[in-house]
Formats: C-alpha cells, sequence, structure tokens
C-alpha cells in the first residue's frame, strides 16, 4: 500500500485531537482510502507543554523548519493560528511543492489570494476545510457537491460561543454579562472574549463561504459587522412574544443585479449581525455550541448543516477529512485535483449595507406621555418607512418605559437616518436599539 507522510505544526489542544484522532482511526482511514497515513514529525512550543491527548515523544521537535523541509513530508498540516508565524510556514511549505492543511480562518479571510497565489506557483495545494464550522464539511460542499449551483442566499449561525450565550439568555431569562461570565468559566468563551462576541470570528467564517458561493474573494473589510454585547433580556422577551428568536447569523445575499446598461457587476450582501428570525424555522432551534448552515441553491433548494463548529475532536475529523482529499490527490498522481479557490465570476461586488434592505425590531426607552408616538411615527413617515406593528408596556405617565416597533422592509440608509432624528428627540430617552429581522424564505 502507497505511504503518504504527514507533519504537523502544533501541538496544543486542536494539534494533539487530530493526532488522537489519527491513532485512533488511522488504520480505518487507510483501508478506506488505499492510502496509508503516517505521521513523521510534529513541531511543537514545548516538548512537556499539557495537552488533552499525549503525542508521541519521538515525533516531536520544536522547529517548525524540520516540518516544511523534511523531504519525505508530502503534506504539512498547519495547526498554529493567528496571522503572524503561520503565514511564514505555509508559504514556506508551499514554495517547497507540499500540500497544506489548514484551520486558519483569520488568515485565509485576511490573506486568502496571497495563498492560492503561493499555492498555484508551486504546484501545491491547500486545503481549508476545518476553518469554518469545525466538523461540518460545508467548504467541501460548496467546493464540489453543489457546484452546478447559483447561491442566492446562505445564513450560517457560525460563532458556538455566541450561539451559547445567545441560546442561555433566552431559556433562562438572564442577562448578557452573567452568561458570558459562566460561559468564561466553562471554556466556552476566551478571556478577552472579543473575538467571539463583536463578530470578528463569524466575520472570517462568512467571508470564505461568500468567496466559495459567489467566485471572487470578498475583503473581511468590506463585511458589515455586529457582534452581541447590546442584545438584552428584555430584547428576547419582546423577540419572544412577536414569535422570534434572536441569533448571530453571517449572512451572504443575491442583491439585484443592475440594470443591463450598468457597468458595475452585480452585488452580493455580505453581514454579520445579531437578527430576529421565526421561532419556528429550523435554525431558531440551533442551541448551546452548535453551528448551522441554511444554504439557498437555485437547483437544489434549501439544505442545512449542522454540527459542532469547534472543539479539538470536530476540528480533527475535519483536517483529516482535507488530509484524506490530499492523500487521494498524490496516489492519483496529482496534487490539486481541487482548487483551493477558483475565480469563476470574475469581478464582483460586496453592496455596503446602506444599499441593503430588511426589516426591523426597534426599541426605544421612551417618556410615557401623549404624542410620543406620533412624533416617532411622523420621523418614519417622511422617510417613507412604514411601521408593522407597535408593543408598549402598560405605564405611568411621565416614567421612562420602552416602546418596540417592527417596520416594514427599507433601505438601511433611511434607517439609519430616520433614527438619528429620532434619538435627538427629547422625550427620547437612550440610543435606540436597533436589530434587523430575517425571515429566512
Amino acid at each position: 500500500m502507497q505511504q503518504v507522510n504527514l507533519g504537523m505544526i502544533g501541538g496544543g489542544t486542536v494539534g494533539s485531537g487530530v493526532f488522537h484522532a489519527w491513532q485512533k482511526n488511522g488504520g480505518l482511514l487507510a483501508a478506506r482510502l488505499g492510502v496509508a497515513i503516517a505521521f513523521r514529525k510534529i513541531a511543537v512550543k514545548a516538548l512537556d507543554e499539557p495537552r488533552p491527548y499525549p503525542i508521541t515523544r519521538e515525533l516531536m521537535t520544536t522547529d517548525w523548519r524540520e516540518v516544511v523541509n523534511d523531504p519525505e513530508i508530502q503534506i504539512v498540516i498547519e495547526l498554529v493560528g493567528g496571522c503572524g508565524i503561520a503565514k511564514t510556514m505555509i508559504l514556506a511549505a508551499l514554495a517547497l511543492g507540499k500540500t497544506v492543511v489548514t484551520a486558519n480562518k483569520a488568515l485565509l479571510s485576511a490573506h486568502g489570494p496571497e495563498l492560492f497565489a503561493a499555492a498555484a506557483k508551486g504546484g501545491a495545494n491547500l486545503y481549508y476545510e476545518a476553518s469554518v464550522c469545525g466538523g461540518i464539511p460545508i467548504i467541501k460542499s460548496l467546493r464540489e457537491g453543489f457546484a452546478a449551483n447559483q447561491f442566492p442566499a446562505i445564513y450560517g449561525i457560525v460563532n458556538g460561543t455566541c450561539n451559547y450565550i445567545l441560546s442561555r439568555m433566552k431559556a433562562e431569562g438572564a442577562d448578557f454579562s452573567a452568561v458570558l461570565a459562566d460561559a468564561q468559566q466553562q471554556g466556552y468563551a476566551e478571556t478577552p472574549p472579543d473575538l467571539d462576541i463583536d463578530g470578528l470570528d463569524a466575520q472570517h467564517k462568512t467571508g470564505i463561504l461568500a468567496s466559495l458561493a459567489h467566485g471572487f474573494w470578498v475583503d473581511h473589510q468590506q463585511i458589515h459587522t455586529e457582534g452581541i454585547r447590546h442584545v438584552t433580556k428584555m430584547d428576547m422577551e419582546f423577540a419572544a412574544k412577536l414569535g422570534c428568536t434572536i441569533k448571530l447569523l453571517g449572512i451572504v445575499k443575491q442583491i439585484a443585479p443592475p440594470a443591463a446598461s450598468a457597468k458595475r457587476p452585480a452585488s452580493i450582501q455580505v453581514s454579520v449581525y445579531p437578527a430576529l428570525i421565526p421561532s419556528d424555522h429550523v435554525l431558531a432551534s440551533v442551541n448551546q455550541v452548535f453551528n448551522a448552515v441554511l444554504v439557498r441553491g437555485d437547483i437544489v433548494g434549501d439544505t442545512l448543516f449542522y454540527g459542532r463548529g469547534a472543539g479539538k475532536d470536530a476540528t480533527a475529523s475535519a483536517v483529516l477529512s482535507d488530509v484524506a482529499d490530499a492523500a487521494l490527490d498524490l496516489k492519483l498522481g496529482t496534487k490539486v485535483r481541487v482548487p483551493p479557490f477558483v475565480a469563476c465570476t470574475g469581478k464582483g461586488r460586496v453592496a455596503p449595507l446602506d444599499e441593503v434592505a430588511s426589516q426591523y425590531y426597534v426599541r426605544f426607552s421612551i417618556v410615557d406621555r401623549p404624542g410620543v408616538l406620533a412624533k416617532i411615527a411622523a420621523i418614519f413617515g417622511a422617510a417613507k418607512i412604514g411601521i408593522a406593528s407597535v408593543i408598549q408596556p402598560e405605564a405611568h405617565e411621565g416614567e421612562t418605559v420602552p416602546l418596540i416597533l417592527m417596520i416594514h422592509e427599507a433601505p438601511n440608509s433611511a434607517m439609519r437616518k430616520a433614527l438619528a432624528k429620532i434619538a435627538k428627540l427629547p422625550v427620547v430617552k437612550a440610543p435606540p436599539v436597533m436589530f434587523r429581522v430575517e425571515n429566512l424564505k
């Protein structure tokens, strides 16, 4: 049986998980592939650092160059993370013509085109299934399984930390800060948690999905991104009364293309923000640390991918899936059966959020007195924004109370300007809180 040799850079939580999974099911992998997979060298920060699973001492080195430069190693797994030394490691491996398998979403998001160009120049390949949604095979599905489809919409719950926090806030009626603190104590949220709760992790993943779906690489700086810091238990309660659930979504939607005479390319919306979704939709039932991605293809229709989006075992499954594909490539005498990224549509455009129309949930903190709603409605009316429904709890006149409005579909630019005017009214006592509403139809 032909043998393929692996080298791995990174032997911490995920790296030791990959090694453990290989020890457990390496024989099964070889039987299914007709190719033996063997670890030859693993670079670690320190030989005796704590890790969930042990790694054979004889395989370890503290010099990553021993992995990349070993002529017997054909596939290099990078699990260091970040955009610093990891980039140097990957570029060095690709320059030597070695296939690279990575879980590094931040690096791909920021430097994807440079990495793909380096792979092409070196005659190498780059696999990155583990970079988005852990063990869910979403990258392979978009690149291969749905190759005959265009994608009108993709909605993803792609950050387990945020989903865990929002799920518990809804189920327990708890405050954001209390659930976040508990999530950190249990290891579901980092300290500091900014990358997750400010939406940046979801931004990286959503940009990769958008790029694969629409055939041009999306610059992560063009992705409108909001986190979940401003979601309160009050919003959760009012959303429930409206038959909705609040989820942090990564959203990729086709915007209607311009007229045939227009010279600019068709546009897509690529955004990350907390949104109200119908509570009876399947995405609303995705709770705790689980991820889910709804992919809408113009031919296949709606498909849903659900599973663990992070953790050593789910990520290890995705890494070894890429190793299996890479090993089969080598078995067949080709390193690049499926290119890492194909720019199939030439130029594309990410639409600024101001061009995107949505429905909205808005919560105001107002002084309860006659005529307040009329003043707010007049500003919306002047902006040609329609109010769909109103919720106002009973209170004594003169008190400060919440006022919740559901708004018909309107451009973000018009909504933003109207809210800025309303915020200046003397009867409005706090900045308005706004969430978009996605009906997922």
